[in-house]
């Protein structure tokens, strides 16, 4: 499958199943909500995540999205890239966990809430440009 197609699909919605590899080989699944901006798939995770620990040993990552007619799906692979843990509300982190909510979600309706609730969760995010594809979209 073409990536652009599998990436129109999947900007079509904001949630889907991220797929790491666990350290005997096995897939780790955990549903997530995303976002796609500049040609990449972003993910806010959790510092003390499953997720977060699997991707640091390996950065293999694939993103699985369906959608409700069953019949339709697409997945999106890559190599992850992980953010620095958010530590204030003025740093680059801050701003790309913004970024990534307002994407997904759409405006928040207190940042300055949304930051401290990111520095105190120990956010971070994982960034992935989709480098193959696969699926079934007719």
């Amino acid at each position: 499958m073409e990536i652009g197609p599998a990436v129109e699909f999947i900007v079509g919605t904001t949630r889907g199943v991220l797929l790491t590899i666990k350290p005997d080989g096995r897939p780790h699944a955990s549903n997530v909500t995303y976002a796609v901006f500049d040609d990449a798939v972003h993910v806010s995770v959790t510092n003390s995540r499953v997720k977060t620990a699997n991707l640091r040993r390996d950065s293999r990552v694939s993103l699985y999205v369906g959608v409700s007619d069953f019949w339709r799906w697409v997945v999106v692979e890559g190599d992850a890239i992980l953010s620095p843990v958010v530590a204030r509300r003025d740093d680059g982190v801050a701003a790309l966990l913004r970024r990534y909510y307002e994407t997904a979600a759409g405006p928040h309706p207190d940042w300055d809430e949304f930051d401290a609730a990111m520095i105190e969760e120990q956010r971070l995010v994982v960034s992935f440009r989709p480098d193959a594809a696969y699926g079934q979209l007719g």
